[in-house]
Order: structure tokens, then C-alpha cells, then sequence
């Protein structure tokens, strides 16, 4: 794909585009999930725009859009799948103001089109990462200062002062990655080892074996994993055979990268939206045989069932 094909360029032509990678075997009522080709209908005529059908079982009328987080948008489709495509073509992704700029949309709109595009790439209902004879590696990072300054609780709650503390007070994330394979990434209020044991209990297979840095947060990890191996970077340690954590540390080196240099800005509240971006295109990358439009296409498949909407609380 480039972005002078004809679905970046005319509306009608990235609804059918949008509907073929949506309903590869006919539209799909998203009020009732009727799937009868026979009870649903495309309305035609003056008083229909192009792509809206009605359900003979719930009698509901939808368009492709309904029932994604594309739903109730005034930005034309066309635009939609520009700014999908430019987000999974780049390896370290795509501002807002790039965005805004190249599709002549306002900031606003393009950081809420990001934000939505980023929603759809988050992937749910994954198996555990690694199996037998698998290797994965956990790491943890951190980026940016916390909106709220942590407290020491041998201090009696005043905040962590010492020059080692200095991370204290930075967003933690935690990433799983399963060599060769897929990541899996979280933020975390505090980087424990109650709070990262748990996380990769719930994310890796038993079967694994699981690599570390010397880090106290895995000690006992041996315990429910084929094998924990670690590396000891505090002496210049950073592999011994295979037991390593470059997949880790190459992922969290994009990463930041990313957010560094394109991104720039992050607020602790979107960071976890920021995580399933760079968690998506690593998990479809080229080394796995996934093209940029490949990866776009999946996106809009993946946009199915979610909406995103950041109206406030009545």
C-alpha cells in the first residue's frame, strides 16, 4: 500500500475497502450479530448515503463504521485509514502533529484519531506467551516521572530522597517477551515483586524458560517456570550462551526512542495506550512477515467491538 492508492484518497473507496477487511463474507448486523445475507439489506436511493444496510432480524440500520471505534466519526473514512497506515508504517510511530499536518485535520481531532487508532490496536484474549522448550525474557523499565510523587513506607510516607531512589518516582513498565515471538507490555504503579511475580505468572507459559537480569523482583521465579536463568549486567554481564534479555532490552530501545523523539509528551494516564502501539507493531513486525499494510489491515479488523469516547462522568 501507499498513500496515493486510490482507498487514502476517496471515501467511498476506503468504505468498501473498510467492509471488505470487517465482513469478508457479507455485512454482519453489530446490533444483533445476524449474519443471513438474505435479512440484511443494502438500502439505495436519495434519502441513503452509500454503505448503510438494514437488519430484517432487529430491524436496525448500521453502516461498517458502527459497533468500531470509527462510530459516530465525522472524519472521513479515507482519512481514517491514511492516519492507521502512517502509524503502522512507522517503527517508532507518528505524532499527532504529523498527522494533523499531512491530512489537514485540526491537533484535536488528529490526537483523538491517534488515541482511537491506538484502542484498536490493543489485542485481547491472548494465549500465554513462550511453551516448552520457548525462551522468554522479562524486563522492566521505566520512563517519564509519575504524576504522583511515590512515598517511602520505611520512611513513614515522606517521598524516596537517596540517589538511588531516583527511579522510584518514574512510570514503571514491565515487558514479557518471548524470543522470536511476541512482547507483551504493562505499566504499573510500583514495580514489586508482588506486582511483577503476578504479571508474568498470568503471561507465561509454565512450560518457558524464563531469563532475567539479577534483579530481587524474580528471585523464586525458578519455582514455577522450567527454568530461570539471569545475567548479571551490575559486572558487564549481558549474555552467556543463549541466556540473555537483548530481545527485552532492543524492545524497550525502540520504545523509548519512540516516545522520545516522536511522541515526546506522554501523560501517565495514556501510557498503557502508548504500550499496546509499540506491543502491536513489534508482534506484526517485518521480521515476522508483516507488511505495513498488513499491519494497518489488521488494525482495522482488531477495531471491531471497541469504542473510545473520553466524554466525562455525568
Amino acid at each position: 500500500m501507499k498513500l496515493t492508492d486510490p482507498v487514502f484518497t476517496d471515501a467511498d473507496k476506503a468504505r468498501r475497502y473498510v467492509e471488505r477487511e470487517r465482513w469478508p463474507n457479507g455485512p454482519v448486523c453489530p446490533h444483533c450479530g445476524n449474519v443471513d445475507q438474505d435479512k440484511i439489506t443494502g438500502l439505495k436511493g436519495k434519502a441513503h448515503r452509500a454503505g448503510v444496510y438494514q437488519c430484517a432480524e432487529c430491524r436496525e440500520q448500521f453502516t461498517v463504521t458502527v459497533g468500531t471505534v470509527y462510530e459516530r466519526s465525522k472524519i472521513p473514512l479515507n482519512k481514517w485509514l491514511a492516519a492507521i497506515f502512517l502509524m503502522n508504517a512507522g517503527k517508532k510511530g507518528t505524532s499527532a502533529h504529523q498527522i494533523h499536518r499531512m491530512l489537514g485535520v485540526t491537533y484535536k481531532t488528529a490526537w483523538f484519531m491517534c488515541h482511537r487508532i491506538r484502542e484498536s490496536m490493543r489485542e485481547e484474549g491472548l494465549e500465554p506467551l513462550g511453551g516448552q522448550g520457548k525462551i522468554v525474557e522479562a524486563d522492566e523499565t521505566y520512563f517519564g516521572k509519575s504524576d504522583a510523587q511515590r512515598v517511602s513506607p520505611q520512611r513513614k510516607g515522606r517521598p524516596y530522597l537517596k540517589k538511588g531512589d531516583k527511579k522510584r518516582n518514574d512510570r514503571p513498565v514491565v515487558s514479557l517477551v518471548e524470543r522470536g515471538g511476541r512482547v507483551r507490555s504493562f505499566h504499573v504503579a510500583v514495580a514489586d515483586k508482588a506486582n511483577v511475580q503476578a504479571i508474568v505468572a498470568a503471561n507465561v507459559a509454565r512450560e518457558s524458560r524464563l531469563m532475567t537480569d539479577e534483579s530481587r523482583l524474580y528471585h523464586g521465579a525458578d519455582q514455577h517456570f522450567a527454568s530461570h536463568q539471569t545475567v548479571k549486567h551490575s559486572v558487564g554481564e549481558y549474555a552467556r550462551g543463549d541466556v540473555n534479555t537483548n530481545s527485552a532490552e532492543g524492545y524497550f530501545s525502540v520504545f523509548k526512542r519512540g516516545m522520545k523523539g516522536v511522541y515526546q509528551h506522554c501523560a501517565e494516564k495514556h501510557l498503557h495506550r502508548y504500550l499496546a502501539e509499540f506491543d502491536f507493531r513489534f508482534n506484526h513486525r517485518a521480521a515476522l512477515g508483516f507488511t505495513d499494510g498488513e499491519r494497518a489491515a489488521l488494525a482495522i479488523r482488531n477495531a471491531s467491538g471497541k469504542r473510545l469516547t473520553y466524554r466525562p462522568a455525568n
